[in-house]
């Protein structure tokens, strides 16, 4: 009698703009450094990728101190979006990163102009390694009186459709939560040339000392993360994959593989996972491992079949 081959398990691979992931899940910008802090702590052939810190056109030293403080259920951060430059990460971090196979790398790009957001994609252009880029559209636009690109449609539109003619590689826009109608900003950012959109970042908010009745964190308002935004955020991206036709990325709470599955029955294709690396920083390969035993119990032979599968 022959003995049947074993089988290797579910096929956890998923495509988002055209690029192959071997998992969903994928380590937010932010909370996964530039990828290389973390090769002696997360088994990076685990995880479908990761996102770099956001790159800038010129180093950022961030905001002042205190930028991060823990809330009821998930956190606060002003960070400010401390880098080194673009080109600081072309020398001296990207070269480490080349050795990776089958890991996805994700440049996270921004600026306060388009053209600074032109300038750090067109440096990326020219580096080996890199597969798309995650153009972060929360940044206010300096050059019309600090309006946030991801919640007006028209800057939204304009950044999108410069940025992609720029890129050589496919562009997922990273869309901002503060608005009313996320769905039309997941359109306008289609329309601008998205290959594909991520959601959501931190929402804006406030928190007070009430002893010294001032704010907890320096720059007064940070954005809020974690377990607190988790059912905004699949609600979000719900909205935006009915009214797109390109992937969405989630985020927003996730802490285990069934929270990456919840997004994933919302629309997502895949998702990331942020503020849970900062408690652990083996979340993402915990995650990773974690879903694919979920699908493994449930007969899920494919977890890109659990996208969009919610009876809503």
């Amino acid at each position: 009698m022959t003995t049947p081959p074993r089988s290797k398990g579910p096929d956890t691979r998923v495509t988002v703009a055209g690029v192959e992931f071997r998992s969903p899940v994928i380590a937010a910008s932010g909370t996964f450094g530039y990828g290389v802090e973390f090769e002696d702590v997360v088994s990076l052939d685990r995880i479908g990728g990761f996102v770099t810190k956001g790159l800038s056109r010129e180093p950022m030293v961030g905001n002042p101190a205190p930028r991060i403080i823990e809330t009821a259920a998930g956190m606060i951060n002003a960070i400010g979006l401390q880098n080194m430059g673009v080109r600081a990460f072309i020398a001296e971090k990207l070269p480490k990163l080349q050795g990776l196979t089958g890991t996805v790398i994700i440049a996270n790009v921004f600026g306060f102009t388009i053209g600074d957001c032109l300038e750090v994609i067109q440096a990326l252009n020219d580096a080996p390694g890199i597969a798309m880029y995650e153009l972060n559209a929360s940044c206010p636009n300096t050059s019309h009186g600090g309006m946030v690109f991801g919640t007006d449609p028209p800057q939204l539109w304009e950044l999108v459709a410069r940025c992609k003619a720029a890129a050589r590689r496919p562009l997922m826009v990273k869309l901002s939560p503060n608005v009313t109608d996320i769905g039309l900003m997941g359109r306008v950012a289609e329309d601008g040339g998205a290959d594909a959109v991520s959601l959501v970042n931190t929402f804006v908010s406030l928190a007070i000392d009430v002893e010294t009745r001032r704010p907890r964190i320096a720059n007064i308002t940070g954005g809020l993360s974690g377990p607190a935004i988790k059912p905004i955020a699949v609600r979000m991206v719900h909205e935006v994959s009915k009214a797109v036709k390109i992937s969405v990325v989630g985020m927003g709470g996730i802490l285990r593989a069934e929270d990456a599955v919840e997004f994933m029955m919302a629309g997502a294709t895949a998702v990331q996972v942020g503020t849970a690396s900062y408690a652990d920083p083996r979340a993402v390969e915990n995650i990773a491992n974690g879903l694919k035993r979920w699908c493994a119990a449930h007969d899920v032979a494919a977890v890109s079949s659990l996208i969009g599968s919610a009876m809503l």
